[in-house]
């Protein structure tokens, strides 16, 4: 599983040297400065609940036994993959970092999943996650606003040709003009924001800082921030587009978005529009949206996530016109792993303690 946070490897060594002092300290200030969702109901009132004495951990989370020992002195922590986990998954309460059905299977007494990504796609879709009614948590809202960085990154890139200027200085070459209308402002222009939560919620707002009028879709309702102009329901999404200059998808990968940005989509977008894509490849239909670009249906994209990824050498995509992509970074930082270490220890904590959990997952909605 993909950490979006951090590689795994540097993910680990930047936790291994947090201090959990300033963990404990500044749990609070994270949790208002990312706005991490509590749940209505503590913990304990979940049917199966109970103080947790054994914890499997992967990951990166096996590299963290001092930190979370500390926050759940009365907890054993058992390291995914050992022969001690083999021997002790039966009576396994918990996991971390981990998550596939093959420990589902063998831990029948599992009751908690704390997901260090922010996608849940690959663990809800587990069939014993509904069927035991297992708690899932992840680190929803935390990668946010680096990831909404990274789309105006590359929303700017395509709107001033960096697409064009940057592999052409690669080859030496001096362009000193692009062809008309491909220098474009995002000053004034429409912006929409498919799927509004947490990454789409700071995507948002950046926008909004640069001048642009957004409009987005959720799911849940029509409720949204003051700097989003309007917020529709899903099924408004091909009118919305039509409309927009900038179509960015922060959506979960759910049977309902699998496929949605596919041909039909394409069609109803300006000719002048561009594409950009940070939440999942499984949402957009690959083949349409070569054939998007190649036929000027769209006037540029920007991937962080493509279907199939890695993407192979010899894809259509990689001679795609107008087309940036990046592999699967967009979560990449120089911040550090303070932030997704608090939220793994508070959560930690609060279910030893039967307290109100953060960032629960809607295992129904797939998010």
């Amino acid at each position: 599983m993909k950490c979006r946070w951090l590689v795994a490897a540097a993910c680990a060594s930047v936790l291994l040297a947090a201090s959990i002092d300033a963990a404990e300290n500044s749990a609070a200030a994270v949790i208002e400065h990312y706005g991490l969702q509590e749940a209505d109901a503590p913990v304990k009132d979940r049917k199966g609940w109970r103080k947790p004495k054994r914890i499997l951990v992967g990951g990166f989370a096996a590299r963290l036994s001092a930190e979370l020992q500390s926050a759940a002195p009365e907890v054993e922590f058992i390291v995914a993959g050992t022969p001690e986990a083999k021997s002790k998954i039966a009576s396994v309460d918990a996991i971390i970092g981990v998550c596939d059905p093959e420990t589902l299977n063998a831990g029948k007494s599992i009751q908690w999943i704390q997901l260090v990504t922010a996608g849940v796609e690959n663990c809800v879709s587990i069939p014993a996650v509904k069927e035991r009614n297992i708690l899932v948590t992840n680190m929803q809202r935390i990668a946010g606003p680096v990831i909404a960085e990274h789309v105006m990154a590359m929303m700017l890139g395509l709107a001033r040709g960096l697409d064009v200027y940057v592999p052409a200085q690669a080859q030496g070459k001096w362009i000193p003009r692009l062809p008309p209308g491909r220098a474009t402002t995002v000053d004034g222009k429409t912006m929409l924001v498919v799927g509004l939560g947490g990454i789409g919620s700071e995507v948002a707002k950046r926008a909004h800082a640069l001048g642009m009028k957004v409009t987005a879709t959720r799911n849940s309702g029509r409720t949204g921030p003051d700097f989003v102009s309007y917020v529709g329901l899903s099924d408004e999404l091909p009118k919305l587009a039509s409309e927009a200059d900038v179509v960015v998808n922060t959506a979960p990968l759910t049977p309902q978005t699998q496929g949605i940005f596919n041909a039909a989509l394409f069609a109803k977008m300006k000719p002048t529009a561009y594409f950009i894509n940070i939440a999942r490849g499984g949402s957009v239909v690959t083949s349409d949206l070569v054939d998007a670009l190649n036929n000027k249906t769209i006037a540029g994209a920007g991937l962080d996530v493509t279907d199939p990824e890695p993407l192979p050498p010899g894809h259509p995509l990689w001679k795609a016109p107008n087309l940036i992509i990046t592999p699967h970074v967009s979560a990449d930082t120089d911040l550090g792993g303070q932030a997704p270490l608090q939220v793994v220890r508070e959560n930690l904590k609060r279910y030893a303690a039967g307290d109100k959990m953060l960032s629960v997952v809607d295992v129904a909605r797939g998010y």
